[in-house]
C-alpha cells in the first residue's frame, strides 16, 4: 500500500500593484484614484515651483520642492496604508509622521533652507486633493 503525497501549492500573489492587474474593480478604481492624484500633485508641484522661482528666487523655489518631495513621501505611505486596510490590516501612521518631523526639523537646522517654504511645499499633496475633488464635481463626464 504506497501513498501519494502531493507538493503543497508554491504560487505565491504579488501584493504590488504595479506587478499584476487586480480582479477587484474597487481596487482597480483605487489605483487609477492614486495614479491620478500623483499627476495632479506633479503638474501642481511643476508649476508652483516655476512660479516661486519667477517671483521670489531660485533658491526659496528649491526650499518648496524639498517640501513637496517630503508630501509626495507622505502620500505614498498614505495610499501605503490605505491599501493595507483594505487588504485587511491596520497600521498606525508612524512612518508617515516620521516623514513630516524630519522635514521640518531638517529645514530648522540648517541655515540656508526656510521653513515656510518647505512647510507649503508638504501641503502639495491636500492641494492636489482639493483640485482632484473640485475637477472631478465640476468637469464630470
Amino acid at each position: 500500500m504506497s501513498t501519494q503525497m502531493s507538493a503543497p501549492d508554491t504560487t505565491e500573489t504579488t501584493a504590488n500593484p504595479s506587478e499584476n492587474t487586480p480582479s477587484d474593480p474597487k481596487m482597480t478604481e483605487y489605483y487609477q484614484l492614486q495614479r491620478n492624484l500623483y499627476l495632479v500633485m506633479l503638474g501642481l508641484t511643476v508649476v508652483i515651483f516655476a512660479s516661486v522661482w519667477v517671483a521670489y528666487s531660485l533658491p526659496t523655489a528649491l526650499n518648496y520642492l524639498l517640501g513637496s518631495c517630503a508630501g509626495l513621501l507622505y502620500f505614498r505611505r498614505l495610499a501605503r496604508d490605505i491599501e493595507g486596510m483594505g487588504n485587511g490590516g491596520f497600521q498606525l501612521g508612524g512612518a508617515r509622521l516620521g516623514i513630516f518631523i524630519a522635514v521640518m526639523i531638517i529645514a530648522t537646522q540648517i541655515k540656508t533652507l526656510s521653513i515656510l517654504p518647505v512647510f507649503l511645499g508638504f501641503l502639495t499633496y491636500k492641494a492636489a486633493i482639493i483640485v482632484y475633488v473640485i475637477q472631478t464635481t465640476l468637469f464630470q463626464e
